[in-house]
């Protein structure tokens, strides 16, 4: 079998093609059959394939050279994967002064992804997902990052310089401790390997991604905190780790398995996810709050309001004066000494326990034989690829791009 279901067909394998019924024509055999029958049986294709390249062939000989269009619905997502370098892209044409479009991104894109297409509209829509919008330059229109995106990055980075020691490369006045959730799927493995080119790729994948694993873990400049890592199997096979995580199971983790192993007085940095952002019962309330709970904040805060007075007209009110939310977790933390950092949104760049994401399940795809029982031996083998000297590494250089943003935001300000 010289192809496989699903996947389009090389321009050597209708060229193949062509010659198998070519040669069938010439030769009739016994028993009589159809030379399509035969290329079909020789190569493995079905015969409306066959009949679609002959088609193509008398047509014209060079469509054969022509890429197949891919069939079916496109993918209307841009992953996140190209998130990094589309930012330093778009804010490197910003500092130049370059005027940037979607088409601009777009051909940048195409050029850095060849095997890959991005159409306009997705794009657009994912930009201003990633926190860009399209407004007035100085002179000209150009694509910038969000208002809110920009001081949230501002505030991380504050707290973040305001620990580090002064020339002391990565050291800190409070511990910095970095958490994450991520997955792994049971068919996560390479999809490229050396063959002989006769005898072609003879690996046989399964389908699907098959059962996942969701892991939760935590590291410091030291490695792995110890003790931190959890992990369990999903009930669920579509979607990210994000459906399969809630705040009772995040609570449980954080307060059983991470602060019994973290220094004293840290500091507990984390993403946005929604079960990382569950409000305190002792939180003021929020504008999608009932009525009843709104009016009765206000007159606790001295504000007192006519009964006629419609829940808009209480939400301005609350606007004006509601001060931060509370978090949960950072209540929990702060009754041990420790303090929560949540990163700017969109900017998994900030958070060096993405980049140990990578070399573990970058160990777990080379070493990958379909069966979870493996899966489980390898995820531990791809964790103690992750050592302290690892985790320095990685952290001196998100410091780097730490210092990057702060550099670029105050020049970009000041224009």
């Amino acid at each position: 079998m010289v192809s496989c279901r699903g996947k389009p067909l090389s321009p050597e394998i209708k060229k193949l093609t062509v010659s198998a019924k070519q040669y069938f024509d010439r030769n009739k055999l016994t028993p009589a059959e159809p030379s399509v029958k035969r290329t079909s049986d020789a190569l493995g294709i079905g015969i409306a394939t066959v009949k679609r390249i002959m088609a193509d062939y008398n047509r014209d000989p060079g469509l054969l050279d022509k890429p197949t269009k891919l069939r079916g619905r496109p993918i209307y997502a841009v992953s996140v994967s190209y998130q990094e370098s589309t930012r330093s892209y778009i804010r490197t044409a910003n500092k130049k002064g370059e005027h940037i479009t979607l088409a601009v991104i777009k051909n940048f894109l195409e050029e850095e992804y060849p095997d890959q297409t991005f159409n306009k509209a997705t794009l657009a829509r994912t930009l201003n997902r990633w926190g860009f919008e399209f407004g007035q330059g100085i002179r000209s229109q150009h694509l910038k990052e969000k208002d809110h995106v920009i001081a949230a990055r501002q505030r991380y980075l504050r707290e973040m310089r305001s620990n580090r020691v002064p020339g002391k490369g990565i050291d800190t006045i409070r511990p910095e401790v970095y958490l994450d959730e991520s997955y792994v799927n049971k068919n996560h493995s390479n999809d490229f390997i050396w063959y002989y080119g006769e005898d072609g790729p003879w690996v046989q994948k399964p389908t699907g991604k098959g059962e996942r694993l969701i892991i939760i873990n935590a590291i410091t400049k030291s490695g792995w905190v110890p003790g931190s890592k959890l992990v369990f199997k999903s009930t669920r096979k579509t979607g990210d780790y994000h459906g399969q995580m809630n705040w009772e199971l995040f609570k449980k983790w954080f307060t059983e398995m991470l602060l019994p192993n973290i220094p004293e007085q840290s500091f507990i940095i984390m993403d946005n996810a929604p079960y990382h952002n569950i409000l305190s019962e002792h939180s003021p309330p929020t504008p999608q709050s009932s009525k009843k709970k709104i009016k009765k904040w206000l007159e606790q805060n001295k504000v007192y309001c006519r009964d006629d007075c419609l829940k808009p007209e209480l939400v301005e009110l609350l606007i004006k004066m509601v001060p931060e939310q509370i978090y949960a977790v950072d209540e929990i933390a702060t009754s041990f000494g420790h303090k929560v950092l949540r990163t700017p949104p969109y900017h998994p760049e900030l958070q060096p326990i993405e980049t140990c994401w990578g070399v573990v399940k970058n160990h777990v795809a080379r070493n990958c034989d379909f069966t979870v029982k493996n899966l489980i031996k390898q995820l531990d083998c791809g964790f103690n690829k992750v050592t302290a000297s690892t985790c320095e590494k990685i952290i001196k250089k998100v410091r780097k791009i730490e210092d990057e943003f702060w550099t670029t935001d105050i020049k970009m300000d000041a224009q």
